[in-house]
């Protein structure tokens, strides 16, 4: 059962918060990255992404969702989910637009600016994922600064006005555990908040992935592992 939502688009702090609910005891967690690490749920999100299914049923087995494509079925997930609390991750919009820029809109394309040449499972999440967020969300425009940065903010409106105050946090990585772990109402680590996946550290991913060598983690279950 899904007891956290994260509502934030992509590159808002999605991965660090991913990292900290597992630590926290709130894993696993599904993200972009287990999509493309796990292929066999794709169906599943394609069911939902066409209205044949809940997106819910994607995430059985997973106790949080995070960044897309979950937050692209944010009310569907919150009517399956009535129990759970939806963590709304943000920054500074001209900060995510960058970052989202250089990393996750400059992956699809190779060196020479062309499209990538994908095959196989990682193709068919690339497409779904183009279809979800890049002509979805964005329209096609996601090069079109203001207007990207226009639907980043009509979706962090949304979810201010449609989810119940007692059911959002509205969260920002600099913020750290307090505010986290007092919505979640669990003690706060013996640790530093996590920084995980800065640009250079997802540029290094792709390339991994796309050469074949990123390693595929072990069976789904329920652990407080790092990504």
């Amino acid at each position: 059962m899904v007891a956290v939502i994260g509502a934030g688009f992509g590159r808002t702090g999605t991965t660090s918060l991913k990292r900290a609910l597992e630590l926290v005891g709130f894993g696993p967690v599904y993200h972009m990255k287990e999509l493309y690490d796990r292929p066999e749920r794709l169906a599943a999100w394609l069911a939902a992404r066409d209205g044949r299914a809940p997106a819910a049923a994607a995430l059985a087995g997973y106790r949080a969702a995070l960044g897309w494509p979950a937050c692209a079925f944010l009310d569907g997930l919150l009517d399956a989910h009535p129990g759970a609390k939806v963590v709304l991750t943000t920054r500074d919009p001209d900060a995510w637009y960058d970052s989202a820029h250089r990393t996750l809109y400059r992956s699809r394309f190779d060196e020479a600016g062309e499209p990538r040449r994908l095959t196989g499972d990682t193709a068919r999440v690339a497409e779904f994922a183009e279809d979800l967020i890049w002509r979805g969300a964005f329209g096609g425009r996601f090069t079109d600064r203001a207007h990207a940065l226009s639907v980043l903010a009509a979706h962090e409106r949304r979810v201010r006005e449609s989810v119940p105050a007692g059911r959002l946090l509205v969260f920002r990585a600099e913020d750290g555990w307090g505010p986290l772990c007092a919505f979640l109402g669990v003690p706060v680590p013996d640790a530093p908040y996590p920084r995980d996946n800065t640009a250079a550290g997802f540029q290094d991913r792709v390339r991994r992935r796309l050469a074949g060598q990123a390693v595929r983690p072990g069976p789904e279950k329920d652990s407080g592992a790092a990504e």
